[in-house]
């Protein structure tokens, strides 16, 4: 997956994505994290790339994005585990 990166200080980011769909789970998460104080996603048109805004306090926002795709590969792995196990 290819992404942009647009702005980046110790506690904002703002990232260019290929994909709706995972901007909008690492939404999710991040705004499960209580050190983010802010996680959104906008684009001017439906044919642009999304694009995904976070703001921390207390924590720097590429770890905060680390801190949610490892909570979202976590969940991934317990979830075919759990199919798996299906007979």
């Amino acid at each position: 997956m290819e992404l942009n990166i647009l702005k980046n200080s110790k506690d904002e980011i703002e990232v260019e994505f290929e994909s709706l769909t995972i901007v909008e789970i690492l939404k999710v998460y991040l705004n499960k994290d209580s050190s983010v104080t802010f996680a959104a996603w906008k684009r001017k048109h439906p044919t642009e790339k999304p694009i995904l805004l976070v703001k921390t306090k207390g924590k720097t926002a590429k770890k905060a994005i680390n801190d949610a795709i490892s909570s979202i590969t976590k969940e991934l792995d317990n979830l075919e585990s759990d199919f798996k196990n299906l007979k």
